[in-house]
């Protein structure tokens, strides 16, 4: 019993999927989730500690910040911010590198040159003082921060697409529909992408933790998510300097994005190993 239980845990990632369905849930039912307004303080409250604390109350579960609000309820809706620009920004991002790394590698030539040589700037280019020097520029908003994100992310998927389609476009398959009188267009549509979709998903699954971490970052500097609004960058920005009387205000914000990038990460690693054939062969 003991041993197929562990067998089944090795064979499918439980522990990542619970926790990553869980931030799921909190992003799109926070409204009903959130005991408080996230926004909302009571002064007469601050630093509260957690329920389990001395001084601590059950109304505050995990405590409250400096300004008297419920940290729960701004780690709730704090998802829901960080899953959001997550998925705007793989969905703009992949759709985006995914055509441009297609096409890179199905023409080839100048062609290319020119995406390839597009790819390798965006990838040089040090993002944290570009967000900086923009937001210095045009202002701290939500808006700023998803436009940089999907600006300098379709860039692996673009070099990654590529490097599929010069392989799929060498195989017999490709060439009899060249021969059968197959345009461009429908040999990359029909063709070309039901053979990178595999990895499309995993390279997108991977991204995910990396682009919720990127946005914690540039919150925590001040130049991500403006305030008021929850986000976890932000109480972590918030609580540095409680952290000696009221460690709960940074601790918890970073634990959840500790969780959420490392159960992606897994997600990412065992669709990787699920669906690359060489990989399956080499378990096998």
């Amino acid at each position: 019993m003991i041993v197929a239980f562990v067998n089944f845990m090795r064979k499918w990632p439980v522990i990542p999927a619970v926790i990553a369905a869980m931030m799921v849930i909190f992003a799109v039912f926070s409204p009903l989730i959130a005991p408080h307004d996230p926004e909302r303080g009571d002064l007469m409250r601050p630093e509260t500690p957690p329920a389990w604390s001395e001084g601590g109350s059950t109304e505050y579960i995990l405590g409250t910040d400096a300004l008297g609000r419920d940290v729960l309820s701004r780690i709730i809706y704090g998802a829901r911010i960080s899953l959001l620009i997550a998925a705007v920004v793989l969905i703009a991002g992949a759709i985006a590198g995914t055509v441009l790394g297609i096409i890179s590698g199905w023409f080839a030539g100048a062609i290319d040159e020119v995406i390839m040589r597009l790819v390798d700037l965006f990838l040089a280019v040090p993002f944290i003082l570009i967000a900086l020097v923009v937001v210095i520029v045009l202002g701290q908003s939500l808006e700023i921060i998803i436009a940089l994100l999907v600006l300098f992310s379709w860039g692996p998927f673009a070099r990654q697409m590529r490097a599929e389609t010069l392989q799929i476009k060498t195989l017999d398959y490709i060439n009899f529909s060249k021969v059968a009188g197959a345009s461009n267009i429908r040999v990359m549509v029909h063709h070309i992408f039901p053979g990178v979709i595999n990895t499309l998903l995993v390279l997108a699954t991977l991204r995910v933790g990396q682009l919720i971490l990127t946005e914690s970052i540039l919150s925590f500097l001040g130049v991500g998510v403006p305030p008021p609004t929850p986000a976890w960058g932000v109480m972590v920005a918030d609580g540095r300097n409680y952290l000696g009387t009221a460690y709960w205000i940074a601790f918890f914000p970073g634990i959840a994005i500790f969780l959420t990038v490392v159960s992606t990460n897994f997600l990412g690693d065992w669709m990787r190993d699920r669906f690359d054939p060489r990989l399956r062969q080499i378990r096998e």
